[in-house]
């Protein structure tokens, strides 16, 4: 028992390890980054927005791509099982209205929805690119897909994109950034 307690206290603790060094590394405006497909720039605002963008190569201390794609999908695992829990509470709630209990369940599916949609996009796009790895991240109109690829071009870009419009048309903005592959 006590190498599982081991085990157990070392990946948390490597787990803390790199979301830090994630935490400091990471751009501070990472939702004001120019969108640009190719390297051109897009002008027209009635458009859906679409950003092609390589990843830097693993910072000094060493994190891999692995890690940073467990590390993002414990992230958002995290808030939504947070969000999950916020709102389980007020439908559990004695003081809370119908109306409120109704949209919080309401909230529920849709957070539920949205999880489905992301892991079905993941494997859609890993399966027909043949990408080592895919996180798919949505926040109401706004997708990003990070793929982690040998290889990147604006043409598989275009291709994700289109598998994400057709799954989720409601999806304005689409960011997809290419990490390179170890």
């Amino acid at each position: 028992m006590l190498k599982k307690q081991t085990v157990w206290l070392l990946t948390m603790l490597s787990l803390v390890v790199v979301l830090s060094v994630y935490y400091v590394t990471a751009p501070k405006n990472m939702n004001n980054s120019p969108a640009f497909t190719a390297g051109e720039k897009t002008k027209n605002t009635d458009e859906p927005s679409v950003a092609v963008e390589e990843a830097q190569k693993p910072s000094a201390a060493k994190e891999t791509g692995d890690d940073l794609f467990t590390a993002l999908r414990m992230k958002i695992e995290d808030e939504r099982s947070r969000l999950r829990d916020e709102l389980n509470a007020i439908v559990a709630s004695a003081n809370a209205t119908a109306e409120q209990k109704n949209e919080a369940l309401n909230k529920i599916e849709k957070l539920q929805a949205l999880s489905e949609k992301e892991a079905t996009l993941e494997t859609l796009i890993k399966s027909k690119g043949g990408y080592e790895d895919v996180l798919v991240r949505a926040d109401d109109s706004q997708v990003r897909v990070t793929i982690k690829a040998k290889q990147s071009s604006a043409k598989s870009a275009n291709e994700i994109i289109h598998m994400v419009k057709k799954e989720m048309p409601d999806a304005e903005y689409v960011t997809v950034e290419f990490q390179p592959a170890g």
